[in-house]
Order: C-alpha cells, then structure tokens, then sequence
C-alpha cells in the first residue's frame, strides 16, 4: 500500500490549540496490571512534544471490547495512571469521551495540559463511525492527531471520522512507523526478503500473495509451512496442516517461480510425538516425517540456509514466528535466525522491519527485539499494510485536511 505524503508535527504549532490525539492505550492487562508498556512508552514522546510546545492535548482511545456499553472493568482510568507515570507530568482522567463531561473537561484546559478521555468503544457509535459521535469528538479540539498505526485498519469515529472535520497530521509514532514502513517494501534497498510463520496459509494467504510480486526472497515457517510440503507431496504425520489449502499451497509456489521470487521452505524439521515440554524429539528432512510425529520447529540444516539468505539481504520483512517458540525445545530455529537477523543489523549491513502479536513475542524471547531496525507493536494493521490494503486512518492523514467538513 502505497503511504502517499502526510502531515507531521514539523508543520503544527501547537501552542494554545486544543489537539484531539488518538492514541492506541489498548495494552495487555493481567490482573489489574499492565503487563507490557511498550505501546505507551512509545506514545509519550508525541505528548510530551505537544504538550511542552503549549498545546493541550485530549487523549483519545479505545481499550479491549465493551460492545458499546459502559464497562467499568474496562475503563481507561487506570491507565491514564500508567500514562501519567510515562510522562512524568500529571493527567487528568475524564470519565466520558463525548458529551458536556468531555466538553467541559476541554474548555477548562490550559496550555500543556493533558487530559485522557474515557473509552470510545463504550459507545456503539465507535466501531460503527457514526457520523455524529465523528463531529462530537471533533467539536472538542481545534486539531486532529493521529499516532496509532495500530488501529489505522479500522474505520472508526476516532479513526476516520474524526478526520473530516479537523486539520489532520500524523504523530511522532505514526511518522516513524509509517516511514518504517514504506523503507521496508514500497522503496527497499534490495535484495529484499520476507520471513512469514504462523499457524495458518488461509489467514496469511493475501500476505503471501502480496509478498511475492515485491520481495526477492519469501521463507515459510511455522504450521503453514507443513501445508507447503504436503503440497509437495510429502507425508506430514500429525503435524497440523490445511488440507483445503493444498491447492492454494501448489498455486502459490507456481506464481513465486514465475515471478523470480525464491521461496524457501524447511529442509528438515524438529519432531515430537506429544506437543508438550520435554518430549522427546528427532531431528528428520522435511520429506521424512514420521506418521505418529509431528513437526514444530525448522531443523538445523534449514536454520543454517536461512540465516546464509540474510547476508545476501539488504532489506527483512518479518511476520510469524518458525516453529513453537513458546515451548523449547522448539524456540532454536526463531531464536537462531532472529538473533543472526540482529547481528547483521546492528552491523548494518541488514535493514529488519518485523511486526505482528507474535513476532514481538518471538522476538523478545530471543532478546533481540530492540536490535532490530524497526519493531511494530501493531498486529492487524501491520498484517493488513503487508497485504497491501488500504488503511483508513493513514488514508485519511494523507488528505490532511484537504476535504475537512465543517461541524
């Protein structure tokens, strides 16, 4: 998907405006308590530009999925509170997003304020982008800041809609990601490579589509990649595989030899006969699986191929992790070829652009998530770029205030 030019803050004075900011403060919380801060680790720079340049900054977000009601379990109090900490400066919560609470709460601002409003999803006009909840968030500010990529695939009042009504720039984080983005497969210093894992070929099967008219070099890993070798014939054993996907499977290797793409797939596999830890396990070529075996991680031999195509790269793209990587044994094969891809980037001879839910899990256990060149914390927008579709949000910053409607 192409990024086309957006707005940035290099091109807002901030001072005395009110600036609707939508954030992504949709953090995993266990327990009462937020068990990864990466997301508002990385939103607070944009505040804090914002707010010390005198502008007063609404917070907006949406967090988990009330279903358009009010649920006090899933409130954005505290994690305004984790937000506030991240800042270093005090934030005020407001417990309702549109309405005379919010509008009240906004007038009183001053200059380097910064307020969190409560949850949009609490509202059924949110998923649905309801043209009046659109206009009654933007009746509270004077400008529109998008900085979460991460809900960018969504067309949601606080997404999209919002956007038809105020001048519009993308934050600090959305600038990052975007140009991120754009390094990695719409201008790539070549030969560019993908790895792509995961369970599935049928939810991944528009990413590999995409992938190969753009990459020199696409590696298959993961459960999907069992799908690949029975395709080819082989005998699989247990190991989980789509059967109605073998067709798709043979069609996809077809179109990656006629388009020069080098699709790589395991030579060999880790087998165990239990998915469990501490199972006994056998190290076998990938047309060798035993029947009562199945296959959850790539071998040695295809780890060593992988990590010899990274030093022929200039540009990665990383979606899906290689095999189990949660359960060792099973993690060598994603560990190996993450911490080769790291090594090579830290040299710079290698630009890593990797994102999705479980590639930053992958990643951070092999501790290599802050050696890439670019880890995004976005799953379904990240996978949804990949595919090549059309973002709302970044579609609507693109116009930036072009077709901005009057409230």
């Amino acid at each position: 998907m192409a990024t086309q030019s957006f707005k940035t803050l290099d091109s807002l004075d901030p001072r005395g405006k009110k600036i609707l900011l939508r954030a992504d403060l949709n953090v995993p919380v266990h327990d009462g308590a937020i068990s990864d801060l990466t997301r508002i680790e990385r939103l607070a720079p944009t505040i804090r530009e914002l707010a010390d340049k005198g502008g007063r900054v609404i917070v907006v977000s949406h967090f988990d999925r009330p279903k358009g009601k009010p649920v006090p379990a899933l409130s954005l109090a505290p994690i305004s509170e984790a937000l506030a900490k991240a800042l270093g400066k005090k934030v005020t919560f407001v417990p309702d997003c549109i309405g005379k609470v919010a509008q009240s709460a906004a007038a009183a601002m001053q200059d380097g304020d910064v307020i969190v409003l409560e949850n949009t999803r609490f509202y059924a006009g949110e998923e649905k982008n309801d043209p009046e909840m659109a206009k009654s968030l933007a009746a509270l500010a004077d400008v529109y800041v998008n900085d979460a990529f991460s809900a960018a695939h969504r067309a949601h009042a606080s997404t999209e809609g919002v956007a038809h009504h105020l001048p519009s720039f993308a934050g600090r984080l959305m600038e990052i990601e975007l140009n991120a983005l754009k390094a990695a497969l719409e201008n790539p210093e070549r030969p560019v490579g993908a790895i792509v894992g995961g369970a599935k070929v049928s939810t991944k099967l528009d990413l590999l589509d995409n992938l190969i008219e753009k990459v020199d070099m696409l590696a298959v890993g993961g459960a999907m990649a069992n799908t690949f070798l029975a395709a080819q014939g082989y005998s699989v054993g247990k190991s989980l595989k789509e059967d109605d996907m073998l067709d798709t499977a043979k069609a996809i290797m077809a179109k990656a030899k006629e388009r020069g793409c080098d699709l790589v797939l395991p030579v060999d596999v880790v087998v165990s006969s239990d998915f469990m830890a501490g199972a006994p396990t056998e190290t076998v070529a990938a047309s060798a699986i035993p029947a009562d075996w199945m296959a959850l991680d790539v071998g040695p031999k295809t780890t060593a191929l992988l990590i010899q195509k990274l030093s022929t790269l200039k540009t990665l793209v990383w979606n899906g992790p290689l095999g189990v990587f949660e359960l060792p044994p099973f993690d060598e094969g994603t560990n190996a070829v993450a911490q080769a891809a790291a090594k090579l980037t830290k040299e710079g001879k290698l630009k890593t652009v990797a994102g999705g839910g479980d590639t930053v899990s992958a990643l951070r256990h092999a501790h290599v998530l802050h050696d890439m060149s670019y880890v995004s914390t976005a799953g379904g927008a990240f996978l949804e770029w990949l595919e090549g579709k059309i973002l709302p949000g970044v579609v609507m910053l693109s116009q930036a205030g072009e077709d901005v409607a009057p409230l």
